[in-house]
């Protein structure tokens, strides 16, 4: 396969031949005008075949940037919808932070009152529960105090009417 120079340098001297062709068919000799001819219609020949190859070449490149690009255009649609798809994890993701990180701050600050109020009940159940088994103590205390009293009347009394019966039978 010739390069690109050889075929332009066989081109230019076909085209040199041809010129060359005609000036010499004025000499009128019927031989060399055949042989121009001829030589005339292999330049345009070969002329016509580079040509030819040169279109085909010409659609081959094409046909290869065109292949090329739609291998660019595939990969770069396959980007963005890769870009996409990132950017859809990372925004739900961020947001659902964002909000349970608002909540938490929220929570902090109600747990905070309720934690104080929490203490504040639990000193007053202790202070209550301590004042309930003082109280409780204090009945136990006067319930024993009031059996023995009740006691000690009902035996001053049981005593008393053992008294009166003697009395009573001796007065009969």
């Amino acid at each position: 396969m010739a390069t690109p120079k050889q075929m332009w340098e066989q081109q230019q001297l076909q085209v040199q031949l041809v010129k060359n062709s005609g000036i010499v068919s004025y000499n009128g000799s019927p031989v060399a005008d055949d042989k121009e001819e001829e030589m005339s219609r292999s330049a345009l020949a070969l002329f016509k075949a580079k040509e030819e190859e040169i279109e085909r070449k010409k659609l081959e490149v094409k046909d290869k940037v065109q292949a090329q690009l739609g291998r660019v255009e595939e990969a770069t649609k396959r980007l963005s919808e890769i870009q996409e798809e990132l950017e859809t994890l990372i925004d739900p993701m961020r947001k659902e932070v964002a909000i349970i990180r608002k909540r938490i701050d929220i929570i902090n600050k109600e747990l905070k009152p309720l934690g104080q109020s929490c203490q504040r009940k639990e000193k007053e159940y202790k202070e209550a529960l301590e004042a309930l088994n003082e109280k409780s103590r204090e009945k136990s205390q006067l319930v024993s105090k009031l059996m023995e009293l009740v006691g000690e009347s009902e035996r001053m009394r049981i005593k008393k009417l053992e008294e009166l019966n003697k009395h009573v039978e001796n007065l009969r």
